[in-house]
């Protein structure tokens, strides 16, 4: 083993034992490979290992720790997940690895039933345990030694930017949260994109097409999936899955682990959310919100909605800041154009600025 080997092996081993993994002994061994499988070059800047954290349900969720380098005192920390239906190694990762190198103890963790985090049946989503897996994440960081309890955000992308705000209205210790290329996961579900299947009639139809699956698949014994990002991709496909499958089913963004690039949330995954509004109490944070979106995303209504519900304050297309709360429209950008680094759009300096200004 050379130093550089034993000095990396080492700097991992004493941040696990600053932040130690309290998991309790009655929960499943989670199998955590070792090998970087990231979508994303690893950084010479930062730290990395793997670590593991239980939520209140008693779910271990895994996660990747990403620690500047040469870093003195107590850190300013940061837990991010998404985008829905993806993994750690994806999205999540890529902003928290960005984030260390400016400063901030960062954590990527994957959601309950997803990824190498525990939790059964698998590809299973729940408005309620994936909003408790941000929190778990803020008590695993609360108790980490290297990281200073009152200096905590969180990063939600994708379906799980409104995760984190349901998260930040729950619980006043996140001081500080982004919602990046948010989706309501709650909203889109009830009715449908840009409010196509906004109807009683056509909510009762899903209720009882999700109640029949639910009865096959009890009997079968099993979970049907629903297939992740369509491939082949269709000649008539909407411009936004085009955009989905661009990183999702290439090289560019595809990971084995991810529902997204795979085989999908089961049918029923995600039917709670039918009657479970995310945002429902957004309006009731009192810690600085950002929300950032492409200009062309075909989702950038969800956080316009999001900020109305925050400020009730109405925009469109445009930034904004109410009080606390901003909003930041990237000129140009589509949904996906936030996910990596492709395109060079993700606005790290003003995350920077942001979490440095309100974790102090």
């Amino acid at each position: 083993m050379n130093i550089k080997s034993f000095l990396a092996i080492s700097s991992a081993s004493l941040m696990l034992l600053a932040c130690k993994s309290n998991t309790n002994e009655n929960m499943s061994t989670l199998n955590l490979t070792q090998e970087w499988d990231k979508t994303f070059p690893k950084s010479e800047l930062v730290n990395h290992s793997k670590v593991t954290f239980h939520n209140r349900y008693g779910i271990e969720l895994a996660a990747d720790m990403y620690v500047p380098k040469n870093a003195e005192g107590r850190l300013p920390a940061l837990a991010v997940s998404g985008p829905f239906g993806a993994v750690k190694e994806q999205s999540s990762g890529l902003y928290a690895q960005h984030m260390a190198e400016r400063g901030f103890l960062a954590i990527a963790f994957d959601p309950s039933f997803t990824g190498e985090s525990g939790g059964e049946p698998r590809r299973m989503a729940s408005p309620d345990i994936n909003t408790e897996d941000f929190l778990a994440a803020v008590d695993f960081l609360s108790t980490c030694d290297l990281v200073d309890p009152e200096r905590i955000g969180i990063i939600g992308i994708c379906g799980f930017g409104g995760m984190a705000i349901n998260a930040a209205a729950l619980d006043p210790r996140i001081k500080a949260t982004v919602a990046s290329t948010m989706y309501d996961m709650s909203k889109v579900n009830v009715e449908g994109y840009f409010a196509s299947e906004d109807t009683p009639a056509q909510r009762q139809e899903k209720r009882k097409a999700l109640s029949e699956r639910r009865t096959k698949d009890y009997a079968a014994g099993t979970y049907q999936r629903a297939g992740g990002v369509i491939d082949p991709l269709p000649e008539d496909a909407p411009w936004f899955v085009k955009d989905y499958h661009a990183y999702y089913k290439t090289p560019r963004g595809y990971h084995k682990r991810s529902g997204n690039s795979t085989d999908g949330w089961n049918v029923i995954g995600c039917q709670s959310f039918l009657n479970q509004p995310l945002l429902a109490w957004a309006g009731e944070i009192e810690n600085p919100v950002l929300l950032i979106h492409g200009e062309n995303a075909h989702s950038r209504y969800f956080s316009e909605y999001a900020f109305e519900r925050m400020t009730g304050r109405r925009v469109e297309g445009v930034s904004a800041v109410e009080g606390n709360k901003e909003i930041m429209i990237i000129p140009g950008a589509s949904h996906v154009d936030l996910y990596d680094d492709v395109a060079g759009v993700i606005p790290y300096d003003k995350m920077e600025a942001f979490f440095k200004a309100n974790l102090k």
